[in-house]
């Protein structure tokens, strides 16, 4: 990774607002893929518009995008792109949805863009680098205590089976008037930007957390798996965002007691 990829994935995110914004609030389709999750007119556009730079300036990087699918699957340098990161928000007209773009080198996330088109909010992540939110460096915030946290998950229909009771215990240590329900990506940059304390979430994929690791590891936060390990292409999608890498080992015994 280099400057000229930060300089693309900036590009890239400018290209999919130019797709994104002229349907906010708007007329356009959707769809319900296989999964039961649904797909609009602006996941679509926005997709494709990024896949197109990458293919003409890295014919050589593969490409993991929602939409469609894989390009290069070999190769060592992979863009991992979701368009619109809470297509429900969108359909709704909420603005804390978000376009996701990572750049992977040997399965391990080395930058990521996480950019609200209506908001025109941006946080940029990468490796070695402190994270940048619309162009000024920020820092996950200090938190003395669990009991004190701000705790966030997009829903509790992310959690099944197994999965139920570990994140009950979390949000059973939290204070529970400081649990937000809903955010998506967005959650993580709010981690990033010393707002919110800790998101937990589960069943994400690949291209739903790739690209939060570097916006939440710049800002010197923490971002592991349920058992506290780093996050790569081999990861389950059960995913931990802490803001103060003080708390971890309290997160991680409420959730496993």
């Amino acid at each position: 990774m280099n400057s000229s990829d930060i300089e693309c994935a900036q590009r890239l995110a400018e290209a999919a607002r130019d797709a994104i914004r002229p349907l906010y609030r708007g007329a356009w389709s959707h769809e319900r893929k296989d999964d039961h999750s649904f797909v609009t007119e602006a996941d679509r556009a926005a997709e494709a518009a990024m896949r197109a730079i990458i293919e003409r300036e890295f014919p050589a990087d593969g490409i993991i995008g929602e939409e469609y699918g894989n390009r290069n699957p070999g190769a060592g340098r992979q863009w991992v792109l979701d368009p619109i990161d809470g297509t429900t928000s969108f359909i709704a007209g909420r603005p804390i949805f978000g376009t996701l773009i990572a750049l992977m080198e040997d399965g391990w996330p080395v930058l990521g863009v996480i950019d609200q088109p209506i908001l025109g909010e941006r946080w940029i992540g990468a490796a070695g680098q402190a994270t940048m939110f619309n162009g000024t460096p920020v820092h996950g915030s200090p938190c003395r205590e669990l009991g004190d946290a701000v705790l966030a998950t997009t829903s509790p229909h992310l959690f099944s089976g197994e999965q139920v009771e570990p994140f009950m215990k979390l949000a059973g240590a939290v204070a529970h008037r400081k649990i937000i329900w809903g955010g998506d990506c967005y959650n993580y940059g709010l981690v990033a930007s010393g707002h919110v304390d800790v998101v937990c979430e589960a069943g994400l994929k690949l291209h739903d957390f790739a690209a939060l690791v570097p916006v939440v590891e710049g800002a010197g936060c923490i971002m592991c798996d349920w058992n506290g390990d780093p996050l790569n292409a081999d990861s389950t999608g059960e995913v931990l965002a802490i803001g103060d890498p003080a708390r971890l080992e309290d997160v991680l015994e409420a959730m496993h007691a």
